[in-house]
């Protein structure tokens, strides 16, 4: 197979015809297909892999089987497709991070060198640009007036300048992240700071991964936070497993990438999932993931959503904002405007009666405000304008 790997591409049938007639499975198909590739056919290739139904579930019983010997080559070919430019090897890549890292943190370090070469290569990919530069991220942090994250502005550019805006402009946090360092190796040191990082590039993606990359999730959650404690007695898996020592930060990341599993068409396993964090959680003392999830799981439907079956969306209903009195700027002019628009009001309403002031149209609002029924003689009078030009308010 070695030497397959120097073929062209137009020796790509007679490796297509020698595979075939040698039997081999799907998964060694690909990875010798894929090896055979240039950079400029990359991306017809990424349609093939979404075509071969068979190479997914072939590639994960090679990275479950800890003797397989396809399993240094598979994750060879897997960086090799991270490192194109196309954004579907990306993806295809990353679907198998969850299994990766539950294999490569259970098992023993020495037997699991391709497994670590793998992440490595993909965290130090990520940390870069194009130009091999550092990457700056920043993400904002939600504020608590706006009835979601979606009535969030995108930028402080598109707003009104208001006074208004310019009021919460302080209050809009920006968080920045980034100029991780290069890492050659794993250490005690280094290892969840690396795979919090991984994890954080999964959940990016998460909504472009198939159902078996949510299964696979919610899986290494719940294996990583109940092995070696009683509770995996009562699993249906009763394959023995160590105690894997586990980060707050990491075990918010995997409450991440459940929560969008669980309404993405795996209930069931996400419910499991979110209970077994929640139980190594509590055990641990750690505050985060306890925070997390206890607010996870309390918002949670009573049942699945959109039946039992199919694709569960998670689906957020956008209300309207509240409404404003006016988007232009507050001048003295409006304020008296505003001022004589009420005591018209106060003045029609001692000319009705009772049963008329229960339905005034739109404007009910205003007459019942507490003043609605001051005396005509205590009403102050309209204040003449000095100027026809508004000015503005200075504030002290």
């Amino acid at each position: 197979m070695s030497l397959l790997c120097f073929w062209t591409w137009e020796h790509c049938s007679c490796i297509a015809f020698v595979i075939n007639t040698l039997f081999l499975n799907d998964a060694q198909y690909g990875l010798v297909l894929s090896q055979a590739l240039s950079e400029t056919q990359m991306s017809g290739y990424a349609g093939v892999l979404d075509q071969k139904n068979t190479l997914v579930p072939a590639l994960y019983s090679i990275i479950q089987d800890p003797d397989s010997e396809l399993l240094e080559p598979v994750c060879h070919q897997l960086f090799e497709l991270y490192r194109s430019s196309e954004d579907c090897l990306r993806r295809f890549t990353l679907q198998f991070l969850p299994e990766l890292l539950w294999v490569y943190l259970r098992r023993d370090r020495h037997s699991s060198g391709c497994i670590e070469a793998l992440l490595l290569g993909i965290y130090n990919l990520e940390i870069v640009d194009k130009d091999g530069n550092g990457k700056l991220f920043s993400f904002l942090i939600p504020s608590l007036s706006k009835p979601s994250i979606y009535h969030e502005p995108s930028s402080l550019g598109s707003m009104a300048l208001t006074e208004g805006a310019l009021c919460q402009h302080d209050l809009i946090r920006v968080i920045y992240s980034g100029l991780h360092p290069q890492r050659e190796t794993f250490t005690a040191q280094n290892r969840f700071e690396v795979l919090c990082f991984l994890m954080l590039c999964y959940n990016s993606l998460v909504v472009y991964m198939p159902h078996s990359s949510h299964r696979a999730v919610c899986r290494m959650s719940s294996r990583l936070c109940v092995s070696g404690f009683p509770r995996q007695q009562l699993k249906a898996w009763t394959t023995p497993c160590m105690r894997v020592l586990l980060e707050p930060q990491f075990m918010v990341q995997m409450l991440a990438a459940v929560y969008h599993a669980i309404y993405n068409g795996e209930w069931d396993a996400g419910r499991e999932a979110l209970d077994d964090i929640l139980y190594r959680a509590q055990l641990e003392l750690y505050s985060e993931p306890l925070l997390l999830g206890n607010a996870m799981k309390s918002s949670l439907p009573g049942s699945a959503p959109d039946g039992s079956q199919g694709r569960k969306v998670l689906q957020v209903e956008v209300t309207s904002s509240i409404r404003r009195i006016s988007r232009c700027t507050i001048t003295a002019a409006s304020i008296r405007r505003l001022r004589w628009k009420r005591e018209g009001e106060v003045n029609a309403s001692h000319t009705l009666g009772p049963a008329d002031l229960t339905n005034t149209g739109p404007l009910s609002w205003i007459t019942a405000a507490p003043f609605s029924f001051m005396p005509l003689d205590r009403v102050s009078k309209p204040v003449p304008l000095q100027s026809s030009a508004p000015t503005l308010i200075k504030h002290t």
